[in-house]
């Protein structure tokens, strides 16, 4: 009897242990379930829109599995004014550690004459990060083609990606010099950084239109002669996919004048840089637009394409429905939560077709009636 009883004991305390490691054990499960989202507020409108963006991410993630957690750090301008440098150490260190990253806008004229500008911390962190693609889609919503400059019939069937070089080319190239007499910046590529950004461009297209266009200035540039080597030698993995290029000068009319036949657009970071601000005029306006930094490893970064909008900064007035779609790519892409991200863009779509617009489309609504609008239509 005593010794059953000891057994008894004894079986009791290993399925107390158990129990104990099985809690601890869903714990762990849990922990590693919680994403940490880095959070670069901005400058000007961008804490607007970013307040914006993270309330419909909260309503948007209610009741589902997905769980994440908000990290704050000072960037662009604000890290200037408290620390005097757009990327401190410990915003570096927070983004490095991150599943992903949020950023809204930064810059303008408060910082012009100061010794660094908000926009070098944007040039850094993509270099330490090794944020080097750059992907911004460009699509045509109905009910948005009429404020385009862009004649309707046009722009119907517009659905293309720019996949922009992003710590490459120019933007880094040394040396770089300046004085009273001379000015030089140096423009160069490696094989292999541009074979990686063809490789993204290539997979790109695979799940779209199978149809990559390669723009550079091959006719003048060396930068360009290899880009096209390197394009035509990674094209041969990629029987399924046509493959064309074009001149740069040549592609920013067809942006105008045939945005419908690019798929996707695969080209070098200063080419990108202005191809796809001219390709957000076709949609009407920059404010509805999100774009998307990957590296080889670590996490993204998502952030509306446009600029920090001092005229309007604390208005109420800003569009965000950029930063709203940013949230929306970056669950889609880092997190694969699709279900929550089709939702957000349905909901989006609703509020467009309702009409509930901020000024620069033409509307009357403040920033806040967007969200308002858009969480109502996530509802129901």
């Amino acid at each position: 009897m005593g010794m059953g009883l000891e057994k008894g004991r004894l079986i009791q305390h290993e399925w107390d242990v158990f129990f104990c490691l099985f809690k601890q054990l869903k714990k762990k499960k849990r922990r590693r379930r919680m994403k940490k989202i880095a959070v670069l507020q901005g400058d000007y409108i961008g804490p607007e829109i970013m307040h914006a963006g993270l309330e419909v991410l909260k309503l948007a993630s209610e009741n589902t599995s997905f769980k994440y957690r908000i990290y704050n750090y000072p960037f662009g301008g604000e890290a200037i004014d408290r620390y005097g440098e757009p990327l401190p150490e410990e915003t570096l260190k927070g983004c490095q550690d991150s599943d992903a990253i949020l950023l809204s806008a930064i810059g303008g004229p408060r910082w012009d004459k100061k010794r660094v500008r908000p926009e070098t911390g944007l040039l850094e962190i993509r270099k330490h990060l090794g944020l080097f693609a750059n992907i911004r889609p460009t699509m045509i919503n109905k009910v948005l083609a009429e404020k385009s400059p862009i004649k309707a019939e046009v722009l119907e069937g517009t659905d293309f990606v720019i996949v922009r070089e992003l710590t490459s080319g120019i933007y880094f190239g040394k040396p770089r010099e300046l004085d009273a007499k001379l000015a030089i910046d140096t423009s160069s590529y490696k094989a292999e950084e541009v074979e990686r950004i063809m490789r993204v461009g290539f997979e790109m297209s695979r799940h779209r239109k199978k149809h990559v266009t390669v723009v550079d200035k091959a006719n003048v540039l060396a930068t360009s002669k290899l880009w096209r080597k390197v394009a035509e030698k990674i094209s041969e993995e990629y029987s399924d996919i046509k493959i064309d290029y074009c001149y740069v000068d040549a592609a920013a009319m067809k942006i105008i004048t045939q945005p419908n036949s690019f798929d996707v657009i695969v080209t070098a970071n200063l080419f990108g840089d202005i191809l796809s601000d001219e390709a957000s005029v076709l949609t009407g306006s920059l404010g509805t637009i999100p774009s998307m930094s990957v590296g080889v490893r670590g996490p993204s970064l998502y952030e509306p394409i446009h600029g920090s909008a001092p005229d309007i900064a604390g208005e109420g007035i800003a569009n965000p429905i950029s930063m709203i779609l940013s949230i929306e790519m970056m669950l889609r892409e880092s997190f694969k939560e699709y279900e929550i991200a089709n939702n957000i863009a349905q909901a989006v779509e609703k509020t467009i077709e309702k009409r509930f617009l901020t000024p620069d489309l033409g509307g009357v609504a403040t920033t806040n009636q967007v969200v308002k609008e858009v969480i109502k239509n996530l509802k129901g």
